[in-house]
């Protein structure tokens, strides 16, 4: 499989990553999205490998062997693998703890959860590749039906996400002025809506933080057109 090496001496200056870490992610996948974005907004370096999801990549022999699951992302580190965004994330944000993904305070680290989980198991699981190919395939449902699918469970969720954000202050990130797990997972989320034209009106609070994210490189760098797997 092709792959990328990136090498980064991290915000310090001090460290050089001589052994980078492996990231197995298809482009379009949410969940890889939101580990390339911790990674970039820590700087790590890491070699992408490629795992092209709708040609079964994931079922063969040599992958299956190192994801159980049988999904992406996994990510290669120390000589161990680590599967599922979020824990993946949050074993970043604990080894690399600057800049940190979680608030310092309790109440913080909740808030932060519950909205990055409104996305990874509210929304997401209704709506991944896995399930869209079922409701064709096993449920006969057409193109028409799988959209109709899609638009009304994302579309619940982020209203959802939008009632949150409105019980607090306004804030440039999804909690404060820096960026959290929480819009790690949200980004991604965004740009699956617009490849299947979800109606955003009404989503204010939520589409200003997305457009705050993405102002930041880190965001840039880790979104699907920068990947080296990246199809039109």
């Amino acid at each position: 499989m092709p792959r990328q090496r990136r090498f980064g001496t991290g915000r310090s200056g001090l460290s050089v990553y001589a052994f980078a870490m492996q990231l197995h992610s298809y482009f379009r996948s949410s969940a890889s999205f939101r580990v390339r974005i911790a990674l970039e907004l820590k700087d790590l370096a890491y070699d992408y490998l490629p795992v092209h999801l709708p040609r079964g990549d994931q079922k063969k022999a040599d992958y299956a062997g190192l994801a159980p699951e049988r999904l992406v992302p996994i990510l290669e580190v120390d000589g161990q693998t680590l599967s599922q965004s979020m824990a993946i994330i949050e074993y970043l944000d604990e080894t690399y703890p600057a800049p940190a993904l979680l608030p310092p305070d309790a109440l913080g680290r909740a808030r932060v959860r519950a909205l990055a989980q409104l996305v990874s198991c509210d929304i997401h699981p209704l709506n991944n590749l896995r399930v869209l190919k079922y409701l064709l395939r096993e449920m006969k449902h057409d193109e028409a039906g799988k959209n109709r699918w899609y638009n009304h469970w994302c579309r619940e969720g982020l209203d959802a996400f939008e009632r949150q954000l409105s019980k607090s202050p306004a804030s440039t990130f999804c909690h404060g002025e820096t960026p959290t797990l929480a819009d790690c997972c949200l980004v991604p989320q965004i740009f699956n809506a617009r490849r299947f034209d979800m109606p955003f009106d009404g989503l204010t609070r939520t589409l200003a933080v997305f457009d705050s994210c993405m102002a930041l490189p880190a965001f840039q760098k880790a979104q699907p057109s920068a990947c080296p797997d990246f199809e039109p």
